[in-house]
């Protein structure tokens, strides 16, 4: 960033642990549907490495941690050696602009069919209630989701392990950290919800015990990697996927400070109003009990632009703001933000299309457009 960047919240340094940021605006992690056969392709490369920049802060799309995590088409994963094999080149370009490069690791728990689970089985969650069709962002496509077999509380420490192992495989990629996802409506996010939450063992009932398969999962990979590489997502508010919460502000309040207990890196917390059309005005910011819990690094998401990313940083309300669909769209993101430059407006049709270009890497760059 230039000197005249200073000036601007977004676009100063930040100490994020060992990891100096040379400006706040974080890659947000974003499925996008183009790792066929659930391995990482080469068209990443690209991806990836137009949003890096010198002293930038990039989280990869989820990667699943083992072969039953997969919900849906195209997803990548971190449970194989050759799933790491085909990363390391797509970091190592992060790494040459000179960014820092998360993998967020997830499974899909419930969110999922029999087609992309081994052998046809039942999707695996914390309950056996199932979801209910949901239409999808293109409103005309419907994803249908199987019945889920409940986890045996033996069962439980296997998937722990899971998380364990791909957190060991993203290192081995040379990631740089992990974030685990713990938010929208997938497998942790079903264990610590209430409304899908039934259990009647130790991992069910109390928010205590629903949010022990969540800090059983932090402290494995906290255990194998280190806190200094870990972060954590969380939605206490969404009800994505059915996934809702009776109280979310205890669940955003005692997470928070569990997190905080076992001293990892960040928490990506995300806001209330994430919902996508929602007017700005609308929205009111409710993270700060958890920020305020938290002692690390503190991120926040939610459809923010240059105006509000600011103003939250002058306030102190985050330390670092995450953007999606609109650092999908602007690959030179932080550089728009310095200029206050018009923005590229995103194609939701193409999100989740394969190809591997159309709506993946053609977004233009500023100097493209003037």
């Amino acid at each position: 960033m230039e000197a005249n960047s200073a000036a601007i919240p977004l676009l100063t340094p930040y100490q994020m642990g060992n990891f100096h940021l040379s400006h706040r605006v974080v890659l947000a992690p974003l499925g996008r549907l183009r790792s066929y056969g659930f391995v990482a392709q080469p068209h990443a490369i690209l991806y990836y490495s137009q949003r890096a920049t010198d002293g930038g802060f990039l989280i990869s799309e989820a990667g699943g941690v083992s072969d039953t995590a997969q919900g849906y088409p195209s997803t990548p994963g971190i449970w194989t050696k050759d799933q790491v094999h085909a990363w390391k080149p797509i970091v190592d370009a992060v790494h040459a602009k000179g960014a820092i490069f998360f993998c967020q690791i997830w499974h899909g728990g419930r969110a999922s069919n029999q087609d992309f689970q081994p052998n046809g089985q039942a999707p695996i969650s914390c309950t056996n209630k199932s979801i209910t069709p949901q239409l999808q962002s293109n409103d005309t496509d419907v994803k249908q989701f199987s019945t889920p077999r409940r986890l045996t509380k033996d069962e439980i420490p296997s998937v722990v392990n899971d998380f364990r192992l791909a957190a060991r495989n993203a290192i081995e990629a040379g990631f740089d950290g992990v974030e685990i996802h713990g938010a929208h409506g997938y497998l942790i996010d079903q264990f610590m919800k209430d409304q899908v939450n039934d259990r009647t063992d130790e991992y069910g009932g109390s928010l205590e015990n629903r949010c022990r398969f969540a800090l059983e999962v932090v402290e494995a990979v906290v255990n194998e990697v280190g806190a200094d590489r870990v972060g954590f997502r969380i939605s206490p508010y969404a009800n994505y996927m059915e996934s809702g919460d009776s109280n979310p502000e205890a669940l955003a309040l005692y997470m928070a400070k569990s997190l905080s207990n076992r001293g990892i890196l960040y928490c990506h917390a995300v806001e209330p109003r994430m919902v996508t059309f929602v007017k700005k005005s609308e929205c009111p910011h409710n993270l700060l009990p958890m920020r305020k819990a938290f002692n690390g690094t503190f991120i926040v998401a939610g459809g923010y632009d240059r105006q509000e990313g600011n103003r939250v940083i002058a306030e102190g309300y985050t330390d670092l703001v995450a953007y999606g669909r609109v650092f999908l769209a602007n690959p030179d993101l932080p550089r728009r933000f310095e200029l206050d430059a018009p923005l590229n407006k995103y194609n939701r049709e193409t999100f989740y299309i394969p190809d591997p270009v159309v709506g993946y890497t053609d977004y233009p760059f500023l100097e493209a457009t003037t």
